[in-house]
């Protein structure tokens, strides 16, 4: 009788688990230090714009169009690298290509760093594109198959954080240091990243696709500690994948082609609410809306609102659920972008007349501006609600649910093409919105950009599935079945 205690005790710690997150926390904070990185190179034009235009050295001041190209290629080079991915997701693995996004953003921040040309600076923004790309494409998915489903939702949002967190970092910063030091200053975070990477592990779910079962059985249980159930989860992932990996057949069937048309369509919508070409014109937008405040402070400040916005995403991922962020992030951004469409086309016309070219010599040139008005906080105002919106939603949720719904087997070569077509469209939008503001004014993107947010409720009302809580296990077997999470043991 005596050995009977002693015996329920044992049985009651074998089947107790302790799931371990810290190491997993630190995986996940050494590749998202890409994220910042990207975040921080894809608004540097903010702050160096105005600097080089005040600058005493001709070769480096810009016109429109060439200020124009310095936003813009950056999107260029990101769909480059996002193309790249396809590739060196499956053959080199998602932690190795995050490292080797690291050559590319090195060497353009040194190139435009020591820039005594347009043309270094330009080589610049398009490497440092190569890089961004490349992250976009490979950190979400990394995250996504190290992360336990039960913190996936708010791990999965890390990326977008540090990309805003970048930005803000890159605004703070331009308003103490030269042009030349901020690019300096985004070598840091890319280097300990490199460094950090080096000790972390490969993603368990790409080594078991691999055939690496030791290798990927080692890596969870590193992830989730000894203690815990790894070996019951690593069997779930084992019977998830086909040793054979995708044919070009296997996209006739649901698991592959749904999935792969949803996370295609989720990006080329997150683009096409014009967030690029507003975060790379953001002061021209707010001087052509007559804003009374300095442009530099109006850019810290919608960097602020972005960060707290992503924050609180992040805290609601896995208790309110994805669709109903991405709900309300495209009715915030309807109403707000349809505010600043009937402020802009009802603006005076010594406003509203005014094209985007003079409203950049005129923000370059260092004018002071008009005196103090209330209302055109209005614009300042409707912008924040756009930036909170999309970064509450459409922002973070579009990474987050790119890597939980793509099917193993083509992860890899999907998540690139959506990175592609993700940067692609920016491009494009990036290049013609100031065009369109020349032709037609400043409503008339915004009265698009709205007309999109509407398509975007309704897309997710018709084609997202609520991932809340689920396994990506369970997640392709709902694709698989068309109609449940869960998996039946054979």
């Amino acid at each position: 009788m005596a050995d009977c205690p002693d015996e329920t005790t044992t049985l009651i710690r074998k089947n107790t688990t302790q799931i371990r997150h810290g190491r997993l926390y630190l995986a996940v904070f050494s590749a998202v230090l890409g994220n910042l990185n990207f975040g921080f190179a894809l608004v540097f034009p903010s702050p160096v714009i105005p600097q080089l235009q005040k600058g005493d050295d001709p070769r480096l001041q810009m016109d429109v169009h060439q200020i124009s190209w310095f936003g813009s290629i950056f999107t260029l080079g990101a769909a480059l690298g996002g193309l790249s991915v396809m590739v060196l997701n499956d053959r080199v693995g998602r932690k190795m290509s995050i490292m080797l996004s690291g050559v590319p953003s090195v060497a353009g921040l040194l190139m435009m760093g020591a820039a005594q040309n347009f043309w270094m600076l330009l080589w610049g923004r398009f490497l440092t594109g190569i890089a961004g790309g490349i992250t976009s494409g490979s950190i979400p998915v990394y995250v996504s198959e190290i992360s336990h489903p039960s913190v996936r939702g708010a791990l999965g949002s890390c990326p977008q954080i540090t990309a805003v967190f970048g930005s803000l970092a890159l605004y703070a910063l331009g308003l103490i240091l030269p042009w030349r030091w901020l690019a300096v200053a985004g070598e840091v975070p890319v280097i300990f990243m490199m460094i950090l990477l080096c000790f972390m592990p490969t993603s368990p779910r790409y080594l078991t696709m691999k055939g690496n079962r030791a290798k990927a059985v080692k890596s969870l249980e590193w992830l989730r500690g000894p203690n815990s159930d790894y070996l019951t989860e690593f069997s779930k992932i084992e019977r998830s994948i086909n040793s054979k990996g995708a044919q070009w057949s296997d996209l006739k069937t649901p698991l592959y082609y749904k999935p792969i048309l949803i996370s295609v369509f989720m990006r080329f919508l997150q683009q096409m609410t014009g967030i690029t070409p507003i975060l790379v014109y953001l002061e021209p937008i707010f001087h052509l809306t007559a804003i009374s405040l300095k442009p530099k402070y109006d850019a810290a400040l919608v960097g602020a609102v972005r960060l707290i916005s992503v924050a609180i995403a992040a805290s609601l991922m896995d208790k309110a659920g994805r669709k109903a962020l991405l709900f309300t992030s495209g009715f915030l951004m309807y109403i707000a972008m349809l505010s600043m469409t009937m402020y802009t086309h009802k603006t005076p016309c010594s406003h509203g007349n005014l094209t985007l070219t003079e409203g950049l010599k005129s923000t370059y040139g260092g004018s002071t501006g008009p005196a103090f008005d209330p209302m055109t906080l209005i614009p300042l105002i409707s912008t924040m609600v756009i930036i909170f919106g999309y970064a509450m939603g459409w922002g973070p949720i579009t990474w987050l649910l790119m890597s939980e719904i793509l099917p193993l087997g083509a992860r890899g070569v999907a998540s690139g093409l959506c990175v592609g077509v993700s940067w692609i469209t920016a491009f494009v939008l990036t290049q013609l919105f100031m065009h369109v503001v020349e032709a037609y004014g400043l409503f008339a993107p915004f009265l698009f950009f709205s007309v999109v947010s509407v398509v975007n409720i309704i897309f997710t009302a018709k084609c997202v599935p609520e991932t809340k809580g689920r396994s990506l296990e369970e997640i392709e077997n709902y694709f698989r079945t068309g109609r449940t999470f869960t998996i039946i043991d054979p």
